[in-house]
């Protein structure tokens, strides 16, 4: 039984800082690809990092070298730190979790990150 719930999300000022917390109940980090998507409002939900497996990451363009995505699988938790945030950041932060083993997917309900100017 997964479930998602996101945690961290709030107002920061431009430069700030960050970190999304996904506590990942009955999830086992190598038989899953683990993510944060986010979505600004009117826009496309776009991927933001991954964990593969607990050892691969990827990371959009807009957000390498300020985003790091971790994960504690005996917390069960996956973080995204956030720094150097911008404005452009803003929008709802979800967690993601997919399967390699059966194909299901999960997602949490989001938390809002906002970044003011």
């Amino acid at each position: 039984q997964v479930q998602l719930v996101e945690s961290g999300g709030g107002l920061v000022q431009a430069g700030g800082s960050l970190r999304l917390s996904c506590a990942a109940s009955g999830v086992i980090f190598s038989n899953n690809v683990m993510a944060w998507y986010r979505q600004a409002p009117g826009k496309q939900r776009e991927l933001v990092a991954s964990l593969t497996r607990g050892v691969k990451t990827n990371y959009a363009g807009s957000v390498k070298g300020r985003f790091t995505i971790s994960g504690d699988n005996s917390k069960n938790l996956v973080y995204l730190q956030m720094n150097t945030l911008k404005p452009e950041d803003t929008g709802v932060y979800y967690c993601h979790v997919h399967s390699v083993v059966s194909g299901a997917d999960y997602w949490g309900q989001g938390t809002q990150v906002t970044v003011s100017s």
